[in-house]
């Protein structure tokens, strides 16, 4: 499996594989995933098998406990401390072949190159349990996470950096 850069010829298997994977969200417009990509390109990836798109991950820079909301553009990057995690998303041709491990191990050395000292995510359609697995920890927060669905989690995996 390969791990690349996201090209512009991505986005029609991207929102094929978003369709795929979320059944209790309405998909977000093509503009809205896209923005993640245009501001944060280095953390935006695909995942390729046999040439083919199977799955994607859409993360960036971002404010810890505070993650955006769900159908808006990120127009400009704050004051970062977490590499938030948007969406990744493995269509179930490629599910069993660790793509999510390969993710996650890239996005640790991102976010530690960004000095970040945080991975952070909202779980969504029971994906807590998988997050846990991966060390990720259930975070309260006072932010509202209405636009998600009803067992939206907001999630932090701490990077244990050399430098604290």
């Amino acid at each position: 499996m390969l791990l690349r850069a996201i090209t512009p010829q991505d986005w029609d298997a991207i929102l094929q594989i978003q369709a795929e994977c979320y059944s209790q969200l309405d998909p977000e417009p093509l503009h809205v995933l896209q923005s993640k990509w245009q501001v944060s390109p280095q953390s935006c990836f695909v995942f390729e098998v046999n040439n083919a798109v199977v799955g994607y991950c859409l993360a960036h820079p971002w404010t810890v406990n505070i993650p955006p909301a769900l159908y808006e553009p990120i127009t400009h990057l704050p004051k970062a401390n977490t590499l938030y995690l948007h969406d990744i998303a493995i269509s179930a041709k490629a599910q069993g072949l660790g793509a999510g491990t390969k993710a996650l191990t890239r996005l640790k050395l991102l976010a530690d190159r960004y000095n970040l000292d945080s991975l952070s995510l909202v779980a969504v359609q029971g994906a807590d349990s998988y997050w846990l697995k991966m060390g990720f920890k259930p975070q309260t927060i006072d932010k509202c996470l209405g636009s998600y669905t009803n067992d939206a989690m907001y999630m932090i995996y701490n990077i244990n950096r050399r430098d604290k």
